[in-house]
């Protein structure tokens, strides 16, 4: 008797590990793939909850808006705020790896979007309120978990990730030019100009080299204005300098997100071609 009592409760345990293993891979399939009619559904609802939530930081932000609607605005901030953190514990949950997606990139965002609002509840009383509403603002930050979404967001990442020492050895070469320019120019105009110091002078030729031109300093003797001209023509090249670099990496990473064919790596006019277009190999969706 004891023995069938052990077999049945161990065939029970089995039985809940497996539906527990069940329950996980289906609320994985929802939440982690958008492949799906459910894990669509599911982006489609999160991007609209994210959009609201975030139009709610805009609203409240609006003095004549949070007088008239602040306890509506603040229940609906409850409202997504238990919704997000519903999410984080679920993705936790459904993770195959936890700690991996909790110090991931998106994990961290996730817990942005809800724990300002948590945190606010610890900071009651006048003396702190400036710092609650610095801890709200920080909801803002859930126009991060867009990037998610976007198809052409990751490309973007992946063409400014590569293009990052390139861009570096860049800004480099951009900074030493604006010093030593800078500094030529304090010497050349000096502090009857505007040209108080070194790094005043420096500001000048960054918002020359960059064609803001502020105008509120100008080199007023004909050796600055020279210089200050062929400053002027060298920012014009150097602003299409960054948009090459990142424009090839950009055509790169485009073309290695391109679905391929498997037998031959022609690209595929879409992912839910059944053959190739090149060979004719049937692709296995």
């Amino acid at each position: 008797m004891k023995l069938i009592c052990y077999f049945a409760k161990k065939t029970d345990s089995e039985n809940m590990i497996r539906a527990n293993d069940i329950l996980r891979k289906k609320i994985y399939i929802i939440i982690f793939r958008s492949d799906t009619r459910a894990g669509q559904f599911f982006d489609v609802v999160l991007l609209v909850l994210i959009l609201l939530s975030i139009l709610s930081v805009f609203l409240e932000s609006v003095g004549s808006i949070r007088e008239r609607f602040y306890q509506t605005i603040h229940i609906l901030e409850w409202i997504f705020t238990i919704l997000f953190t519903v999410e984080y514990f679920l993705r936790i949950y459904a993770s195959h790896k936890p700690l991996r997606y909790i110090f991931s990139f998106y994990g961290i965002v996730d817990l942005i979007a809800f724990i300002p609002t948590y945190l606010s509840l610890f900071f009651i009383g006048t003396q702190y309120l400036v710092v609650v509403r610095a801890f709200r603002l920080l909801r803002v930050f859930r126009i991060l978990k867009l990037t998610q979404f976007l198809y052409e967001g990751n490309i973007l990442r992946k063409a400014l990730r590569a293009s990052l020492y390139k861009i570096v050895m860049f800004l480099s070469s951009v900074i030493t030019l604006v010093t030593i320019i800078g500094t030529l120019m304090y010497i050349i105009e000096g502090e009857n100009s505007g040209f108080t110091s070194i790094p005043m002078s420096i500001y000048w030729a960054i918002v020359t080299i960059t064609t803001v031109g502020y105008g509120d300093i100008s080199p007023q003797s004909p050796l600055g204005q020279m210089l200050a001209s062929i400053l002027m023509v060298i920012g014009y090249g150097i602003i299409a300098v960054p948009t090459g670099i990142v424009s090839v990496e950009m055509s790169r990473a485009t073309e290695e997100a391109k679905a391929k064919c498997p037998d031959c790596s022609a690209a595929l006019h879409s992912e839910r071609d059944r053959f190739c277009h090149n060979c004719g190999f049937q692709i296995k969706n």
